[in-house]
Protein backbone atom coordinates (compact mmCIF):
# COMPACT_ATOMS: atom_id res chain seq x y z
CA UNK A 1 0.00 0.00 0.00
CA UNK A 2 1.71 3.02 -1.28
CA UNK A 3 0.35 6.36 0.23
CA UNK A 4 0.71 8.42 -3.19
CA UNK A 5 -2.39 9.18 -4.24
CA UNK A 6 -4.58 8.39 -1.51
CA UNK A 7 -6.83 9.41 0.93
CA UNK A 8 -5.58 9.14 4.20
CA UNK A 9 -7.83 9.80 8.07
CA UNK A 10 -5.70 10.19 11.11
CA UNK A 11 -7.90 10.59 14.41
CA UNK A 12 -5.88 12.08 17.08
CA UNK A 13 -4.35 14.58 14.95
CA UNK A 14 -3.25 17.31 16.77
CA UNK A 15 -0.23 16.21 18.21
CA UNK A 16 2.27 13.21 19.34
CA UNK A 17 1.93 10.28 16.62
CA UNK A 18 -1.07 11.71 14.85
CA UNK A 19 0.50 14.70 14.36
CA UNK A 20 3.65 13.33 12.63
CA UNK A 21 1.43 11.02 10.13
CA UNK A 22 -0.17 13.79 8.85
CA UNK A 23 2.87 15.01 7.93
CA UNK A 24 4.64 11.76 7.03
CA UNK A 25 1.37 11.23 4.85
CA UNK A 26 1.52 14.67 3.07
CA UNK A 27 5.51 13.89 2.67
CA UNK A 28 4.69 10.59 1.05
CA UNK A 29 1.95 12.31 -1.52
CA UNK A 30 -1.21 11.29 -0.41
CA UNK A 31 -4.04 13.25 -2.23
CA UNK A 32 -6.20 13.95 0.61
CA UNK A 33 -5.56 14.14 4.98
CA UNK A 34 -8.39 14.15 6.87
CA UNK A 35 -7.11 15.37 10.44
CA UNK A 36 -9.44 14.51 13.14
CA UNK A 37 -9.26 16.24 16.23
CA UNK A 38 -11.21 17.07 19.55
CA UNK A 39 -10.83 20.70 18.91
CA UNK A 40 -10.54 22.94 15.75
CA UNK A 41 -7.36 22.37 13.69
CA UNK A 42 -5.65 25.04 11.18
CA UNK A 43 -3.32 23.71 8.85
CA UNK A 44 -1.61 25.36 6.01
CA UNK A 45 -1.24 22.36 3.61
CA UNK A 46 -4.23 22.46 1.19
CA UNK A 47 -4.76 18.50 1.16
CA UNK A 48 -5.32 19.03 5.01
CA UNK A 49 -9.35 18.51 5.62
CA UNK A 50 -9.49 19.23 9.76
CA UNK A 51 -12.44 17.02 11.20
CA UNK A 52 -14.38 18.07 14.52
CA UNK A 53 -14.10 14.10 15.83
CA UNK A 54 -14.28 13.05 19.11
CA UNK A 55 -14.26 9.38 18.70
CA UNK A 56 -16.58 8.97 21.64
CA UNK A 57 -18.80 11.13 20.57
CA UNK A 58 -21.82 9.22 18.28
CA UNK A 59 -23.14 12.52 16.54
CA UNK A 60 -19.23 13.67 15.25
CA UNK A 61 -18.72 10.49 14.13
CA UNK A 62 -21.68 10.46 11.48
CA UNK A 63 -20.59 13.86 10.32
CA UNK A 64 -17.11 13.46 9.75
CA UNK A 65 -18.37 9.96 8.19
CA UNK A 66 -21.19 12.10 5.88
CA UNK A 67 -18.41 14.44 5.46
CA UNK A 68 -15.87 12.21 3.98
CA UNK A 69 -15.99 10.78 0.32
CA UNK A 70 -13.72 8.03 -0.54
CA UNK A 71 -11.42 6.86 2.14
CA UNK A 72 -8.60 4.71 1.32
CA UNK A 73 -6.75 4.73 5.09
CA UNK A 74 -8.15 4.63 8.12
CA UNK A 75 -5.81 5.05 11.04
CA UNK A 76 -7.25 4.64 14.37
CA UNK A 77 -4.58 6.32 16.45
CA UNK A 78 -6.64 8.04 19.29
CA UNK A 79 -5.75 7.26 22.53
CA UNK A 80 -5.33 7.86 26.07
CA UNK A 81 -3.07 6.85 28.44
CA UNK A 82 -3.49 7.76 32.12
CA UNK A 83 -1.91 6.63 35.61
CA UNK A 84 -4.44 4.81 37.66
CA UNK A 85 -5.18 2.29 40.80
CA UNK A 86 -5.96 -1.33 39.30
CA UNK A 87 -9.06 -1.56 41.19
CA UNK A 88 -10.02 1.99 39.59
CA UNK A 89 -13.05 1.05 37.69
CA UNK A 90 -13.63 4.72 36.26
CA UNK A 91 -9.96 4.77 35.03
CA UNK A 92 -11.13 1.50 32.73
CA UNK A 93 -14.23 2.45 31.68
CA UNK A 94 -12.50 5.64 30.50
CA UNK A 95 -9.68 4.32 28.55
CA UNK A 96 -12.30 1.31 26.91
CA UNK A 97 -14.37 4.30 26.02
CA UNK A 98 -11.49 5.93 23.58
CA UNK A 99 -8.69 3.05 23.11
CA UNK A 100 -11.50 0.08 22.70
CA UNK A 101 -14.62 1.61 21.72
CA UNK A 102 -13.65 5.00 19.82
CA UNK A 103 -11.51 2.62 17.35
CA UNK A 104 -14.51 0.55 17.23
CA UNK A 105 -16.81 2.95 16.18
CA UNK A 106 -14.77 4.70 13.75
CA UNK A 107 -14.14 1.68 12.01
CA UNK A 108 -18.02 1.08 11.56
CA UNK A 109 -18.65 4.51 10.50
CA UNK A 110 -16.40 4.54 7.95
CA UNK A 111 -15.90 1.06 6.80
CA UNK A 112 -18.30 1.36 3.72
CA UNK A 113 -15.87 4.09 2.01
CA UNK A 114 -13.22 1.42 2.99
CA UNK A 115 -15.46 -1.37 1.61
CA UNK A 116 -15.63 0.62 -1.54
CA UNK A 117 -12.15 1.56 -1.95
CA UNK A 118 -10.99 -1.49 -0.77
CA UNK A 119 -8.98 -0.03 1.46
CA UNK A 120 -6.93 -0.37 4.59
CA UNK A 121 -7.34 -0.30 8.48
CA UNK A 122 -4.55 0.66 10.81
CA UNK A 123 -4.94 0.32 14.44
CA UNK A 124 -2.40 1.86 16.81
CA UNK A 125 -2.31 -0.84 19.61
CA UNK A 126 0.83 -0.47 21.71
CA UNK A 127 3.35 -3.16 22.07
CA UNK A 128 1.41 -2.93 25.66
CA UNK A 129 -1.06 -4.95 24.04
CA UNK A 130 1.53 -8.17 24.76
CA UNK A 131 3.34 -7.14 27.58
CA UNK A 132 1.43 -4.87 30.01
CA UNK A 133 3.19 -2.06 32.10
CA UNK A 134 1.83 -2.47 35.74
CA UNK A 135 1.76 1.07 36.47
CA UNK A 136 -0.59 1.80 33.35
CA UNK A 137 -3.10 -1.47 34.12
CA UNK A 138 -5.86 0.12 32.53
CA UNK A 139 -4.22 1.56 29.54
CA UNK A 140 -2.60 -1.72 28.74
CA UNK A 141 -5.63 -3.68 29.00
CA UNK A 142 -7.71 -1.23 26.57
CA UNK A 143 -5.05 -1.89 24.41
CA UNK A 144 -5.15 -5.83 24.74
CA UNK A 145 -8.65 -5.52 23.75
CA UNK A 146 -8.09 -3.13 20.69
CA UNK A 147 -5.28 -5.82 19.58
CA UNK A 148 -7.79 -8.59 20.44
CA UNK A 149 -10.65 -6.24 17.74
CA UNK A 150 -8.27 -5.75 15.39
CA UNK A 151 -6.87 -9.42 14.86
CA UNK A 152 -10.69 -10.19 14.49
CA UNK A 153 -11.50 -7.65 12.05
CA UNK A 154 -8.23 -9.16 9.82
CA UNK A 155 -10.39 -12.33 9.56
CA UNK A 156 -13.79 -10.45 9.25
CA UNK A 157 -13.14 -8.18 6.80
CA UNK A 158 -10.24 -9.80 4.52
CA UNK A 159 -13.35 -10.94 2.47
CA UNK A 160 -14.33 -7.46 1.64
CA UNK A 161 -10.91 -6.53 0.42
CA UNK A 162 -10.33 -4.56 3.59
CA UNK A 163 -6.93 -5.52 5.29
CA UNK A 164 -6.77 -4.37 8.67
CA UNK A 165 -2.90 -4.06 10.51
CA UNK A 166 -1.77 -3.73 13.97
CA UNK A 167 1.09 -1.34 15.14
CA UNK A 168 3.04 -2.06 17.74
CA UNK A 169 4.29 0.83 19.54
CA UNK A 170 7.01 1.13 21.80
CA UNK A 171 7.76 4.15 24.15
CA UNK A 172 7.52 7.20 21.87
CA UNK A 173 8.57 10.74 23.16
CA UNK A 174 5.56 12.13 23.28
CA UNK A 175 3.05 13.79 26.20
CA UNK A 176 1.77 9.79 27.00
CA UNK A 177 5.53 9.45 28.02
CA UNK A 178 6.08 12.39 29.92
CA UNK A 179 7.59 11.52 33.29
CA UNK A 180 9.07 8.17 32.01
CA UNK A 181 13.00 8.03 31.91
CA UNK A 182 13.36 5.84 29.39
CA UNK A 183 15.05 5.55 26.09
CA UNK A 184 12.00 6.76 23.35
CA UNK A 185 11.63 7.19 19.79
CA UNK A 186 10.52 10.07 18.11
CA UNK A 187 6.87 10.46 16.94
CA UNK A 188 8.12 11.06 13.58
CA UNK A 189 10.47 8.14 12.98
CA UNK A 190 7.38 6.27 14.26
CA UNK A 191 5.00 7.82 11.60
CA UNK A 192 7.90 6.88 8.93
CA UNK A 193 7.79 3.22 10.33
CA UNK A 194 4.16 2.38 10.09
CA UNK A 195 3.99 3.94 6.44
CA UNK A 196 7.22 1.53 5.94
CA UNK A 197 5.52 -1.39 6.73
CA UNK A 198 2.48 -0.96 5.23
CA UNK A 199 4.34 -0.42 1.92
CA UNK A 200 6.04 -3.70 3.07
CA UNK A 201 2.36 -5.30 3.60
CA UNK A 202 3.35 -6.28 7.93
CA UNK A 203 0.05 -7.26 9.07
CA UNK A 204 1.99 -6.46 12.60
CA UNK A 205 4.11 -3.46 12.20
CA UNK A 206 6.52 -2.89 14.55
CA UNK A 207 8.04 0.65 13.76
CA UNK A 208 10.62 1.65 16.33
CA UNK A 209 13.65 0.23 17.75
CA UNK A 210 12.10 -1.12 20.88
CA UNK A 211 9.12 -3.05 19.39
CA UNK A 212 11.54 -4.33 16.44
CA UNK A 213 13.04 -6.19 19.35
CA UNK A 214 10.19 -8.42 19.55
CA UNK A 215 8.94 -8.58 16.01
CA UNK A 216 11.07 -11.72 14.84
CA UNK A 217 9.52 -13.91 17.49
CA UNK A 218 5.88 -12.69 17.26
CA UNK A 219 6.11 -13.39 13.78
CA UNK A 220 7.38 -16.79 13.89
CA UNK A 221 5.91 -17.74 17.46
CA UNK A 222 3.14 -19.88 18.20
CA UNK A 223 0.43 -17.21 18.88
CA UNK A 224 0.68 -16.03 15.77
CA UNK A 225 0.10 -19.38 14.16
CA UNK A 226 -3.03 -19.60 16.13
CA UNK A 227 -4.18 -16.34 15.05
CA UNK A 228 -4.04 -17.89 11.26
CA UNK A 229 -5.36 -21.18 12.14
CA UNK A 230 -8.40 -19.60 13.80
CA UNK A 231 -8.99 -16.90 11.06
CA UNK A 232 -9.52 -20.21 8.72
CA UNK A 233 -12.67 -20.56 10.52
CA UNK A 234 -14.33 -17.47 8.81
CA UNK A 235 -16.44 -17.96 6.01
CA UNK A 236 -15.25 -15.26 3.44
CA UNK A 237 -17.58 -12.91 2.01
CA UNK A 238 -17.64 -12.41 -1.49
CA UNK A 239 -16.07 -9.13 -2.43
CA UNK A 240 -18.25 -6.59 -3.95
CA UNK A 241 -17.63 -6.42 -7.75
Amino acid sequence: MSIEGKSVLVTGANRGIGQALVTEALRRGASRVYAGTRQPLAHPDGRVTPLILDVTNAPQLQAAADRVGSLDVLINNAGIALFGDWSDRAALDQHLAVNLFGTHAVTQAFLPALTRSRGVIVNNVSTMSVAPLPLTPAYAISKAAAFSLTQSLRALLAGRGVRVHAVLTGPTDTDMTRGFDIPKASAESVARGIFDGLDNEEEDIFPDPFSQTLAESWRSGAVKAQERENAAFVTAEPVAS
